[in-house]
């Protein structure tokens, strides 16, 4: 019985043993196999461990695909049932911000945007903002906003979007938080000059800003050129040219006749293809005679010897001339003869002062072209700046209403001069902003006076007249504003922001230099003394700053780029522990807000001045206008 029992014991023993084996077995087997078929995929992350025929994966997945991914491997080797999910999954990174960014477009249609702009921006303000500036011919949104946070200079890159679009008609103007792109169509180069330069004023620092401004072609008509070679030299009272290549050939032949600096300007309305070379056959004729005028309004050419011309080389230049314009153009041809001086031809005369008034003088042919005249001045000039003191004769030309009216249109183009019209001529003298009035004041008169006039265009361009490159640069409207306060400061009552009454004749002429400035960047900077409390003093002078803008905004000046900003008793300029010293902390600084890059440079012009012993008040910082 007990040898039965232990054979029983024995026989359970090995079977315990052999059990225990095969499950070791089936262990070691699937999780070799499974580690892998894991490893061969790449997922080397996962750790496997078997517990029975139970496979356990663990370890941290780069993302839930993934995770997935080890699960249907492992259950590729073993019965998916058998398989344990203990794997986790890597924290995503937080969804990254959209890139925002808007695109407006305006045109004759009215005006669209486009884009995606953060939540936090006030739709409901720039969306009127497009209204205004569109008006009556409406505003398309298509505007989308995301809830994430707004980059830094995102609000000002808008802001100065919208200050810009009011001043372009024909324009798209790209916006992202560090980058405006405008690309627009103006009606001149004047125009577009005025456009760039204002635009470039306005951008805030920081922000990126790119231009792509075009002005088409000037249309000439008629188109005209006229050469002269006087004693005092040779030049262009007008010169007209249908492409780049045809100007710098035309330009070539006149610097040859001994023409000085010659411009010429590229337009359109050209008569034909071949216009360059009747300009430079022309112009070489007049050279070979040597003094004269040479015309040429569309396809007829006027040629006029100077005095003292010899016949035979006149007939010989003007013959070659014949024989060497293209066929389209006709040409005359006038030798003037030696005039007495002392004859005094009848002629009438006007003259324009820098002040814009306006003196009639001379001879007309009866009381209803003197009333045209003067009539015809006030509306150009001001019915207060004319002063008539023409007198009616007879025996005038008949086309002397045509020259007169003619004369006072070109003296209409100048900042100030004069016109005299002979029976044979008319000459207009002055000076002008703008540089195209020459040609256009020769290609007016070529047309109205008929073919064959002769009339002498004498213009000087002026560049402080320019309406462009005429402005003050904004450290010079600074130093202006300095000039008005160093003869006047600006003064509040006694612990008000109210200014002083005898401070607002220095309000009205900084309000004046300031509307001549155009947009500025412009800090208005309040100071207080030391007396009283620091919050009281710093609340007192943001009052005052604020103020003297409402002052400026009540002159209608452009305030739109200014900030009031009040310091409080920070940075005395003198002692506070006198009167004197506390009335001159009392104060109001104007000063510019420079960008990022001025200031770099103003701090390298400061360390080269140092390096160089020079340590004088125009190598510093920042200026400022102290009252």
């Amino acid at each position: 019985m007990l040898t039965i029992f232990l054979t029983f014991a024995a026989a359970a023993v090995v079977a315990l043993v052999a059990a225990s084996f095969s499950v070791q077995l089936i262990e070691d087997s699937s999780e070799i196999g499974v580690r892998d078929a894991l490893d061969e995929k790449g997922m080397t992350w996962a750790e496997v461990e078997a517990n029975g025929l139970q496979v356990s994966l663990s370890g941290i997945a780069p993302t839930e695909a993934v995770r997935f991914s080890a699960l249907t491997t492992a259950g590729s080797v073993v019965d998916a049932a058998r398989v344990i999910d203990d794997m986790g999954v890597a924290a995503q990174e937080a969804l990254a911000a959209p890139k925002f960014s808007a695109e407006i477009l305006r045109n004759e249609s009215g005006l669209s945007v486009i884009g995606l702009i953060p939540t936090s921006t006030d739709r409901t303000y720039v969306i009127s903002r497009f209204i205004s500036i569109a008006g009556t011919k409406g505003v398309t949104d298509l505007l989308e906003t995301a809830d994430y946070p707004a980059p830094e200079t995102w609000e000002s890159a808008l802001e100065f979007a919208l200050s810009a679009m009011s001043s372009l008609p024909r324009a798209k103007v790209s916006i992202e938080a560090e980058r405006v792109a405008i690309t627009a169509i103006t009606n001149t180069a004047q125009e577009k000059a005025r456009l760039e330069q204002n635009l470039r004023r306005m951008v805030p620092a920081r922000i990126n800003l790119v231009l792509d401004i075009s002005a088409p072609r000037p249309v000439i008509t008629p188109f005209t050129t006229r050469f002269q070679i006087t004693p005092e030299g040779a030049s262009f009272d007008a010169c007209s040219a249908d492409t780049a290549d045809a100007s710098e050939r035309i330009l070539a032949a006149a610097r040859a006749a001994g023409a000085q600096n010659p411009r010429c300007i590229v337009g359109l309305g050209v008569p034909t293809p071949r216009w360059a070379d009747a300009v430079t056959a022309s112009i070489s004729a007049l050279t070979k005679l040597g003094g004269g005028s040479i015309t040429i309004a569309d396809a007829d050419i006027t040629l006029v010897a100077a005095p003292g011309t010899e016949q035979s080389d006149f007939d010989t230049v003007v013959g070659e001339l014949e024989n060497t314009l293209p066929p389209v153009f006709a040409l005359q041809s006038k030798l003037q003869r030696e005039t007495d001086p002392n004859a005094g031809p009848p002629e009438f005369n006007a003259s324009l002062s820098p002040e814009g008034r306006v003196q009639l003088r001379g001879r007309v042919n009866d009381d209803a072209l003197r009333e045209l005249t003067t009539s015809f001045a006030k509306a150009r000039f001001g019915s207060d700046r004319v002063q008539t003191s023409t007198r009616v004769v007879d025996d005038l030309p008949p086309d002397w209403a045509t020259r007169v009216l003619a004369g006072l249109e070109g003296l209409g183009q100048l900042s100030n001069g004069s016109v005299t019209v002979t029976p044979d001529s008319v000459q207009l003298t002055g000076n002008t902003g703008n540089p195209d009035a020459s040609t256009t004041i020769a290609s007016m008169l070529a047309g109205k006076l008929g073919e064959g006039a002769a009339f002498d265009v004498n213009v000087t361009y002026q560049k402080q007249l320019d309406p462009v490159l005429g402005l003050p640069t904004p450290d010079e409207c600074e130093a202006e504003i300095g000039a008005v306060v160093a003869a006047g400061k600006i003064n509040f009552e006694p612990g008000s922001a109210t200014i002083d009454a005898s401070a607002l004749g220095t309000m009205d002429s900084i309000a004046t230099i300031l509307k001549r400035c155009g947009e500025l960047n412009l800090e208005i900077q309040g100071y207080t003394d030391s007396q009283g409390g620091g919050e009281m003093n710093l609340a007192l002078s943001q009052s005052r700053a604020e103020s003297v803008l409402n002052e400026l905004r009540a002159r209608r000046v452009v305030t739109g780029s200014f900030k009031a900003v009040g310091y409080g008793e920070e940075s005395p300029v003198a002692d506070n522990g006198t009167e004197a010293g506390r009335e001159a902390n009392r104060r109001i600084e104007f000063r510019l807000v420079r960008s990022a890059a001025e200031s770099e440079q103003d701090e390298t012009a400061l360390e080269n001045a140092a390096e160089n012993g020079d340590t004088a008040s125009d190598a510093s910082t920042e200026e400022s206008v102290t009252e």
